[in-house]
């Protein structure tokens, strides 16, 4: 894992940087280059000369960690806490920095991945490809991107042809009636088209999530990618990328039974056996581009469109429900470059414009279409100095057709002494719009919308510093960041007694929220071996109504009052730590891993669906893996995850798998 800090750094959202395609011979990543997404130009920055956090996951890593759903690996970037819904194929959010899952950009092969109708990626749906990396940039990045980048931003990229020719086919089985594949086919066809095309396959029956319950809960995930690209003269690209997925998962439904845990003297909402409860997850991604340099690539062009389509179904106890959303987005960036050899400067416009379409498809909702527009309009400038100084900022306007206009901003710095140490500190702002549930509302007379919602605002700072030695063969440093949030979104519950049930909706918070907290991250490549660790320390207090004591013992109930700690599913403490040997005399590389997440806490509900505070017990996951080249041609590989057997919950309710064993070959060209 190679963590920097990049100026100005962004998943480009243009021609040949938003397709997360460039060309072998800036592909190179190593010691002294990092390819990162890391301005609207699409330039690779070198890791020496980055302002804002971020951490790399290339091919080689996720390989050697025999890395199957991309959220496991995502575990080990400093800033970021995961928590999965139980099963492989149930919920899975990610959370920056103690920002909300809704609150981090995600982009898929360059394409905005986040549902159009809920307003946030489900990580429970992507399975990893044979030949990816993953970027992620932390901090607030709207200046760049606009909403959602508050968090950070995730980049998600399958291998281009000119990037890793060959073929590959993967086939492995193990616990809980698991079996998974993948298969890749890429190359170069003369000198000026390549392609990637990759396909991936996850099923298991599961295990039982629900606390005493029976039912196993299993899914079926399935992904398809290919990408193209043409370049007909040297200073001209057009790429194509094309993205199909699909995940079926059993569910558990929730409510009070009698296996439901009691909280503060109250049965709570637990989750149940449910047969029957299944859901349904498609996505259809596409992305064209064009890029186009002139004057000796001192002035680039770049110009694309993409779709992203959605659909979501659910069958459960009160019959079908479901969603489906549409995402168009058209971009253009122009960027000019100039200077001497000393001091280098980049200028970058763009324009950004996004349209999305969603529905409710369930029968008892509103099941009008809605629409909503953005216009974003961005400038950004960064220089170098010498290739030790490093200084950038970026301005943003988002105009929008259903709420008030934002503007948000980003300054960096970063600078290089001439003994490895370096210094770094960021700045900016950064803005979330209401989702369209939040809105126009879920069902009717149920959730209601809420037209009057503005979009929840951020603005935070961080600096470190980085300490290189041994001609960069080690790597330590840390990082302090300091969050405000403001306008932030929750969801009030209200009874009717007309109706007798209990009707929501979403406000804006009044008052501020402040999270802070602590990166501390080393990374050693050292003979046969390459270690990586991290550590998180986050301070996010938050302020919520909630019930405070016992249930009475008359049988009336509380009213709810404020309470202050950490926010929920938000451990205070995060570490992990990977250790790799792979030695050149053998071809044989084996793989541990140890994950630690602190005590978090979570809701619970009772009956009158008031909010309890639960806590939930620390845990740490020890992962093995191994895997033997036999001839040039053939690898075996085996893992057992979850070594020790840890009996643990990421969401309250919601029992995570114990012990787990695979095995699998691989056949590559």
């Amino acid at each position: 894992m190679k963590t920097g800090y990049i100026s100005l750094l962004a998943i480009v959202i243009a021609g040949q940087a938003h397709a997360e395609d460039i060309a072998a011979a800036d592909a190179v990543s190593g010691d002294d280059v990092v390819v990162v997404t890391a301005s609207r130009s699409g330039d690779a920055i070198p890791l020496d000369l980055i302002g804002s956090s971020v951490t790399v996951i290339d091919d080689q890593e996720m390989q050697d960690r025999q890395t199957r759903i991309v959220s496991d690996v995502l575990r080990d970037v400093p800033g970021v806490a995961i928590t999965r819904s139980g099963a492989v194929g149930g919920l899975t959010e990610i959370r920056i920095r103690g920002s909300e899952a809704n609150q981090t950009l995600v982009f898929i092969d360059g394409i905005k991945a986040d549902d159009p109708y809920s307003g946030q990626y489900d990580f429970g749906t992507l399975i990893n490809d044979e030949a990816s990396r993953i970027e992620v940039l932390r901090g607030q990045q709207s200046s760049l991107y606009g909403s959602d980048a508050i968090g950070g931003v995730v980049t998600y990229t399958t291998l281009s042809g000119r990037e890793k020719p060959g073929y590959s086919l993967r086939a492995e089985g193990g616990s809980m009636a698991t079996f998974s594949g993948g298969a890749r086919a890429g190359g170069v066809v003369g000198d000026q088209f390549d392609y990637a095309l990759t396909t991936s396959y996850y099923r298991t029956d599961g295990y039982p999530v629900a606390p005493g319950g029976k039912l196993d809960i299993g899914s079926d995930s399935l992904g398809a990618s290919a990408k193209l690209n043409w370049t007909p003269a040297t200073n001209f690209k057009l790429t194509a990328v094309g993205r199909y997925s699909l995940t079926h998962a059993d569910l558990n439904d929730q409510q009070i039974a009698p296996t439901s845990p009691i909280v503060q003297g109250y049965p709570v909402i637990t989750a149940i056996d449910t047969p029957g409860d299944r859901t349904r997850n498609r996505g259809w991604y596409g992305l064209v581009g064009a890029t186009w340099n002139l004057f000796d690539d001192a002035w680039t062009n770049a110009a694309t469109a993409a779709i992203t389509d959605n659909k979501r179904d659910y069958d459960g106890p009160y019959g079908p429900s479901g969603d489906v959303g549409r995402r168009y987005r058209a971009n253009f960036d122009s960027t000019v470059r100039f200077g001497s050899d000393h001091v280098k400067n980049r200028f970058t416009l763009a324009m950004d414009y996004e349209r999305q379409e969603f529905r409710n498809t369930t029968a008892y909702a509103d099941r009008d279409t809605h629409v909503l527009e953005t216009r974003g309009y961005v400038a950004s400038y960064d220089v170098t100095v010498d290739d030790r100084l490093a200084l950038g900022a970026s301005a943003r306007i988002d105009d929008y057709n259903r709420f008030r206009d934002a503007a948000t901003y980003r300054a960096t710095a970063s600078y290089l002494l001439p003994g490895g140490t370096r210094f770094h500190a960021a700045y900016g702002t950064g803005i979330k719009a209401p989702t369209p549930g939040e809105l126009f509302g879920y069902t009717s007379g149920l959730y209601i919308g809420n037209l009057a919602l503005r979009p929840e605002e951020s603005k935070g700072w961080e600096a470190g510093v980085e300490q290189s030695l041994l001609d960069k063969s080690v790597t330590i440093g840390a990082t302090y960041f300091n969050n405000l949030f403001t306008d932030q979104i929750d969801t009030t519950y209200v009874y009717d007694s007309g109706s007798g049930t209990y009707i929501q909706q979403s406000y804006n918070r009044s008052g501020r929220t402040r999270q802070e907290g602590v990166e501390v991250y080393a990374s050693a490549r050292v003979s046969d071996f390459r270690l990586d660790a991290s550590y998180t320390y986050l301070n996010a207090p938050q302020t919520i109504d909630a019930l405070a004591g016992p249930a009475p013992g008359d049988g009336s109930f509380q009213f709810p009052v404020p309470i202050t700690g950490q926010a929920i599913r938000r451990p205070k403490d995060v570490a992990s730590f990977n250790a790799t040997y792979a030695p050149k005399a053998v071809p044989l590389t084996a793989t541990l891993t140890v994950r630690y997440t602190g005590r978090q806490r979570d809701y619970a509900f009772n009956s009158d669906y008031s909010r309890l505070l639960v806590d939930l017990k620390a845990y740490t996951l020890v992962n093995f893996n191994a895997s033997y080249d036999i001839g040039a041609h053939v690898q075996v590989f085996g893992r057992v995850e979850n070594l020790l057997g840890q009996k643990y919950q990421e969401v309250f309710t919601y029992n995570a798998p114990g012990r787990a064993a695979y095995g699998g070959v691989r056949v590559k060209f």
